[in-house]
């Protein structure tokens, strides 16, 4: 909101785990306006629960919502690329498993090739290479750390 003067209308991506994190993108976004697309590798979606919820508010805000498994298809015409840890406390076991299943959901610059032009990149922190790499995490187009140093602010 700060960097785009409004969130109404703008489309927010999610490539990664179907996670806590995106749980809660899931269950505002529409409420906020914004169209939402997610690539999850199969296996790793968000909670039904959730995708009903999310579905539910975009019928009542007139938002659209997408699930895909391709990173680029969820990417097409996005204004915020967004992505967190693929492997949670309590996951640290599965990370071989983990890495392989998303091979090809780092979020590079030839993901935001499908992105609108105006588009930005939000990461939770910490963040890990194989998540996005370091030509999009240290771009002008990252907002990773704006966005955590407004979480200072939100307690």
């Amino acid at each position: 909101q700060e960097h785009y003067g409004g969130l109404k209308g703008l489309t927010l991506t999610w490539i990664g785990d179907g996670n806590n994190v995106l749980h809660s993108i899931m269950t505002s976004a529409a409420k906020l306006g914004m169209h939402l697309r997610i690539a999850t590798p199969k296996g790793f979606e968000p909670d039904l629960t959730i995708r009903r919820i999310a579905e539910q508010h975009s019928k009542e805000y007139g938002t659209k919502v997408l699930l895909t498994t391709d990173p680029l298809e969820a990417a097409d015409g996005a204004n915020v690329l967004v992505t967190d840890t693929w492997i949670s406390m309590g996951q640290e076991g599965e990370k071989k498993e983990r890495l392989k299943a998303f091979e090809g959901y780092q979020v590079t610059m030839q993901t935001a090739k499908s992105a609108a032009s105006n588009w930005t990149f939000l990461h939770c922190l910490p963040r890990k290479p194989e998540e996005v790499d370091d030509e999009v995490f240290y771009s002008p187009q990252s907002l990773v750390f704006q966005e955590a140093e407004n979480r200072k602010w939100t307690f």
